[in-house]
């Protein structure tokens, strides 16, 4: 059995659900305090054992190239001021991982940029981190929860954490094979539902963002259809893999925040803030003034 080393991140979307910052900064880019979002999932990547790592971008969004490189002048202009700190944290974005970019010519849906890593892989497991969602977690990361999975069972493996039902409508949720394994922590799934009424939902379990996908996810993925958007999803796909493979469920511990939208990007900073020893006094006080 392969090891997991390699990983990709698709991160070409537009990110309207937070213009109009995302005119001009990738949504990936836009910060958690003073760490870009999608640093903190590259380091969560590099955390679980990947080596090497596939960033699927689209124009416009060379920003997320420049941060991952290094930085000549402003090293330069730090080192010479002894700020030496400061230049650690600047350089820790060019260390932790080795990065490769591919451009998606065209925004065609979730399998579609994953199926842009074809020729990463190279035949080989590849795990999936996406742009906007950032997990932290007290022991194991998420995607090594998943990692671990994936070696015990030997398939393709979907991350998953229960959701409010309100909300159901808006992933893809998964139904196990037998409906008492929705307790474990991994087990087999005989189906994925994509973004289902509440009451047609086969489970509470929603797909939040991190995989690791057997080679044959992109036979499936050349294979499936778009949807009514024009769209190809990795949900469809792995419906489709699921017909004719083992396909698990492994619910990873974690808080999970969606940076996609306002109200995960606040709440994200808010607890980030509050876990800041260095500012985290004055947070607590400037939202105890506002009770």
């Amino acid at each position: 059995m392969n090891k997991v080393t390699k990983a990709v991140i698709p991160a070409a979307g537009l990110g309207t659900r937070l213009l109009p910052a995302t005119k001009a900064i990738p949504k990936e880019m836009l910060p958690i305090i003073n760490i870009p979002t999608l640093q903190y999932i590259v380091q969560e990547a590099a955390d679980a054992g990947i080596k090497e790592l596939l960033i699927v971008i689209s124009r416009g969004k060379e920003a997320i190239k420049n941060h991952f490189a290094p930085a000549a002048k402003l090293e330069a202009e730090l080192l010479a001021k002894k700020k030496l700190a400061l230049l650690e944290e600047v350089r820790k974005s060019n260390k932790i991982v080795k990065i490769k970019y591919v451009y998606q010519a065209k925004q065609l849906g979730l399998g579609h940029a994953i199926g842009c890593a074809k020729d990463f892989a190279k035949g080989q497991p590849i795990a999936v981190l996406l742009g906007d969602d950032v997990v932290v977690s007290k022991g194991k990361t998420a995607l090594g929860q998943c990692i671990d999975a994936y070696n015990k069972t030997k398939c393709s493996i979907v991350g998953v954490q229960p959701v409010e039902t309100k909300v159901i409508n808006k992933y893809g949720i998964v139904s196990p094979v037998k409906k008492a394994d929705a307790k474990k922590d991994v087990f087999a799934i005989k189906n994925l539902v994509e973004k289902p009424e509440p009451e047609e939902a086969p489970s509470n379990l929603a797909i939040l963002g991190r995989y690791v996908l057997t080679p044959d996810i992109f036979n499936a993925i050349a294979k499936t259809a778009k949807d009514k958007s024009g769209e190809i999803q990795i949900t469809n796909a792995l419906k489709f893999l699921a017909k004719k493979n083992k396909v698990c469920a492994c619910k990873f511990s974690g808080t999970r925040y969606d940076l996609g939208n306002k109200v995960g990007m606040v709440k994200a900073t808010i607890d980030f803030a509050l876990r800041d020893n260095e500012i985290k006094e004055d947070i607590l006080k400037f939202i105890r003034s506002k009770k």
